[in-house]
Formats: C-alpha cells, sequence, structure tokens
C-alpha cells in the first residue's frame, strides 16, 4: 500500500538515477545547530551521490538553515522533505526510503546530529561494494552516555534476544546503517503503524556485515528521546515480535492456580486435624492485592498487543508531505 505522501515523488536526482548510486537518508529534528556542519561532512565524501533529509516537523529554524543552504549551493545534491508535523523518527525514516526507493543502488541511514560519524561512510561503500546487502555500524564503545543508560539498554537486548526466536539483535547496532537496493524495497513493503527498524531490517534475512564506529557526544542542540520514549520504543519493539509475554501470563495463571489448590489442601488438612480457628486479615488482603496485581499485571499485557492491532487496523498513512525541495 503506498502513502499519501509518497504519491507526490518524482524521479530526479544530481546526477540521474543508477544502481551504483548511494543516498544518505537523514532525519532532523529541531537540528538548526548541527545541520549545516553534517551536510558539508556528508556531501564532502566522493561516495555520496545525493542527501536526503527529512524534516520530521521542526520547531526551530531547521528547515530555514536547509533551504537557505540549497540556495548558496544549487549545484550540490540536497533533497528537503518536510513533513506536516511531528511523526517520529521511524515514520520519517519511512518517508525517506519511501521516496529513494528506485532512484539509488543503496542508501545510508543515520542520525543528522553528527553522533554518527559520516566519515565511516565509505567503509560501508566498501563493504556494500564486495557484495554485503546490510552493513550494520555498531558502537565498539559508549563512552558517550551514562552508566543507568547502558545498564538498561544491555538489559533490552538480553530480554529481547530471549524473547524473540526469529531475530537476534547486536548490542551496540542501531539506525546507522547501509542498505542496497532489495533491502529498501522489502522495509518500505512492511507498514505496520508501530514500527521497530532495529528489528525490521535483520528480520528481512539479507545478508549483513557489521562494522565498527565509536559514537561522539552532541555538539549541539538536545536530544529528544527521553526515558519514557526510550522505554516505549523497547516495549514497541519486543511487542512487535514476539507473543511470548502472551504466553507467560499463561503459565503464572496456571501456577498461581496450582498454588492455591495446594494451600487449599493444607487448609482443609488442618482443619480436619485441629479444627476451625479465625483466618487472618493480614493474610488474607495481602493474598487479594496479590492476585489483583497479577491480574491487572496480564490484562495490561494483553491491552499492549490490542491497542497494536487497534492502531493497525485503521491504516492510517504514517506520515504526509507538505513540500520536497530540491535545487
Amino acid at each position: 500500500m503506498t502513502e499519501p505522501g509518497a504519491l507526490r515523488f518524482t524521479h530526479h536526482s544530481r546526477v540521474g538515477m543508477g544502481s551504483e548510486q548511494l543516498w544518505v537518508v537523514a532525519a532532523c529534528l529541531n537540528e538548526e545547530a548541527v545541520i549545516i556542519r553534517f551536510v558539508e561532512r556528508v556531501l564532502a565524501l566522493p561516495e555520496v551521490h545525493h542527501l536526503l533529509l527529512i524534516d520530521d516537523g521542526s520547531c526551530d529554524r531547521t528547515v530555514a538553515v536547509i533551504r537557505s543552504w540549497q540556495q548558496s549551493h544549487s549545484d550540490q545534491g540536497l533533497t528537503l522533505l518536510e513533513l506536516t508535523r511531528n511523526f517520529g523518527k521511524e515514520a520519517a525514516m519511512l518517508a525517506g526510503l519511501d521516496y529513494a526507493g528506485g532512484r539509488c543502488g543503496a542508501a545510508v541511514l543515520i542520525d543528522s546530529d553528527l553522533q554518527h560519524p559520516p566519515e565511516r561512510i565509505p567503509l560501508m561503500v566498501q563493504a556494500w561494494r564486495k557484495g554485503a546487502e546490510v552493513v550494520t555500524a555498531v558502537r565498539d564503545d559508549r563512552d558517550a552516555e551514562g552508566l543507568v543508560k547502558v545498564a538498561t539498554a544491555s538489559w533490552f537486548y538480553r530480554v529481547f534476544n530471549r524473547l524473540v526466536d526469529s531475530i537476534q539483535l547486536q548490542e551496540g547496532a542501531g539506525d546507522f546503517r547501509l542498505l542496497s537496493a532489495p533491502v529498501i524495497k522489502a522495509v518500505t513493503q512492511m507498514r505496520e503503524a508501530t514500527r521497530f527498524s532495529k528489528g525490521l531490517m535483520p528480520w528481512t534475512g539479507y545478508r549483513s556485515v557489521e562494522i565498527q564506529y565509536s559514537r561522539v557526544a552532541r555538539t549541539g542542540g538536545a536530544s529528544t528521546w527521553s526515558s519514557l520514549k526510550l522505554w516505549r520504543y523497547a516495549l514497541d519493539g519486543i511487542f512487535s515480535f514476539t507473543v511470548k509475554p502472551l504466553k507467560v501470563w499463561g503459565v503464572i495463571g496456571v501456577l498461581i492456580s496450582l498454588f492455591s489448590f495446594v494451600y487449599a489442601a493444607l487448609i482443609v488438612l488442618r482443619t480436619l486435624i485441629f479444627g476451625v480457628d479465625l483466618p487472618g486479615y493480614a493474610s488474607l488482603i495481602v493474598a487479594v492485592l496479590f492476585l489483583g496485581g497479577i491480574q491487572l499485571i496480564g490484562i495490561g499485557v494483553l491491552g499492549e498487543y490490542i491497542g497494536r492491532i487497534y492502531i493497525d487496523v485503521k491504516r492510517r498513512p504514517h506520515y504526509f508531505v507538505r513540500a520536497i525541495h530540491q535545487k
């Protein structure tokens, strides 16, 4: 199913279409402080034929800064997709791949905040030329992040890989990837509303090569990923690729039922031997609260899946494009 925004896309770029072209695709949100440095570092690479920026509803001067640079560098291969509002990074990346698909032989997904070093792109291209269908950049350190964030990220990867059988995520692998044309086509065919690209890309099964890179601290702007957003994104990843949480609560229910049966048998036996005594209020309220909590957690897990079904069946577009700016 084609995105309404994608219907406006027409095929034109700086050097024409070709199976050997490399495009760089980057979403940006409130990056006016660093976006020009990012553009210049990317377009300085001889391997890059075109740079595609997707503005995901910036509320600062990001669009104006990019448009001004385009006016003064009309000979450079830069296209800006301006979305109508903030649809989220996943939707912005999908918009970029929708536009780049069919126009290039490969596309590099990269963050525009310069924490992904563009200078690693030539090494990714080299691996692609040798036959890799996906080239994944994996962080070789996490010096730029706090201990809590590193620990929670490591915990997520362990939980995800334990629950999901179809794929295994590489710790340190993010959205910094090179995708060949067949992979772009495969990824854009998957139109589920709740997207988790870190899982969708390895799920396609295409041959992947890993390279190492060091993530650097931000030189400007601020991250929009709060702890709550990261938590929601982690849940999206787990619930998008496995139904084991539902099965786990079924097992918990069986175990609690067995425990209740054994406990009831002990009460009956004690009553027969020692007679009836006054039951304790504390034990009763603890049992009620425990079972009530278990039920609410189970309902919550079920609700997560039902909510995703509800969002998917509406089949709303992932994004809308306000304008396409290019020279």
